[in-house]
């Protein structure tokens, strides 16, 4: 028999199985690590949990199971169209409602989506340079009223060209929120303060500080006892860019260069490696000669600056005006948090997006008078469903 037809011997044959074993092992763990299979399993999850919550809240629901062994089907249908109805009406609340007469209504629900994932994205990619470089900043809520307060003012207290007073607004928003992001680096820096601590008492500082300010004529300049300012100048309001009827505008560029220089400064930038050192091994780091107080603070004044965009979009783009709770849509929700924790900027834009979807305000429609009894569905993220 000749040697290319002699049968192979066992142990080939062994060390053959492991070596493709080791390659598909290889491959599933490559690809449970891509950031775009994470994603989906992490919508795919949220819908799955989601659904149960719906199915756990509906009262529909829950009289079938009391005859679940009498009547199965009942049970199945009653749960598949409490869940697609709930999940039907999120998606044309949030992306895309055939139902509308004209198709400027029906694509406005994503602008919506759009325009409210602006200020998560801002604000979570400040917190997400916190979160690569070994730091919890918790203090989103306060930088996004500081820069806020700093966009505002600015925006209404000043007479300046169209798009020269924009631009100054919003980097009066940046200063405001890199200031108070900075307390907090300079302050870890020099003294070793625990961050967390520091962001969220520097969050009810803000909180009063913006109360205080509303109290007093020189800054609101309304005449008026109600703690609201006066509207900002029409040349500091960020264009819009869809025209009438749409609330969609310029912060959503604004958002998507700022995902681009976060990229850029932790992937290609010097100061970003580091970031990244510091939060890997500051030992390591300063034997390296990196200066690690410099990098510290650095890390909280650039998350905080993009903070205080967040709070300076808001302003300009949407609210207008400043109020006490100019931050309590964006700064003291969960969502940025979770999204700050994405494995590159793009994959925490993308998250910050669908966080805006399940915002209650994204939904097409409001449960019925009956269901409103059940406090759990009422209060649950998935209310407006």
């Amino acid at each position: 028999m000749s040697q290319e037809h002699a049968p192979k011997k066992p142990e080939q044959n062994g060390a053959s199985l492991a070596d493709a074993e080791s390659k598909l092992a290889r491959a599933l763990r490559e690809m449970g690590q891509s950031s775009a299979v994470v994603s989906l399993l992490a919508v795919v999850i949220a819908l799955a949990v989601g659904a149960l919550l719906i199915l756990a809240a509906d009262p529909s629901v829950r009289s079938t199971v009391s005859y679940f062994f009498a009547r199965p089907g009942d049970f199945f249908v009653t749960s598949w169209t409490t869940v697609s109805e709930a999940y039907t009406a999120l998606f044309r609340g949030a992306v895309f409602d055939w139902t509308a007469p004209e198709f400027s209504r029906a694509v406005r629900p994503v602008t919506e989506t759009m325009t409210n994932a602006v200020p998560l994205i801002l604000c979570g990619l400040g917190i997400a340079i916190g979160f690569r470089s070994g730091m919890l900043n918790i203090g989103g809520q306060g930088q996004i009223i500081l820069g806020a307060t700093f966009a505002g003012f600015l925006g209404y207290t000043l007479s300046m060209p169209v798009g020269v007073h924009m631009l100054f607004a919003l980097f009066g928003g940046l200063l405001g929120g890199a200031i108070w992001g900075g307390i907090a680096g300079v302050l870890k820096a020099r003294t070793g303060a625990n961050e967390v601590i520091v962001t969220i008492m520097l969050n009810y500082i803000a909180l009063y500080l913006l109360a205080y300010l509303l109290q007093q004529q020189w800054f609101v300049q309304t005449g008026s006892n109600q703690p609201r300012s006066t509207g900002v100048d029409e040349s500091a309001r960020l264009f819009g860019l869809l025209g009438d009827g749409f609330r969609l505008h310029a912060g959503f560029l604004l958002a998507i260069l700022a995902t681009v220089f976060v990229w850029w400064l932790l992937e290609r930038s010097t100061l970003g490696f580091e970031m990244r050192a510091i939060g890997e091994n500051p030992h390591a780091a300063r034997t390296a000669g990196i200066s690690v107080p410099k990098a510290t603070a650095m890390v909280l004044i650039i998350g905080g600056g993009l903070a205080g965009l967040a709070g300076a979009a808001h302003v300009l783009g949407t609210q207008y005006s400043l109020t006490g709770g100019v931050a309590a849509p964006w700064g003291s929700m969960p969502s940025p948090w979770p999204c700050s924790a994405a494995p590159s900027p793009w994959a925490h834009s993308s998250r910050a997006f669908s966080s805006a979807d399940c915002r209650p305000e994204a939904c097409s429609c409001r449960p019925p008078l009956e269901r409103r009894s059940t406090s759990f569905w009422w209060s649950s993220p998935l209310s407006c469903c």
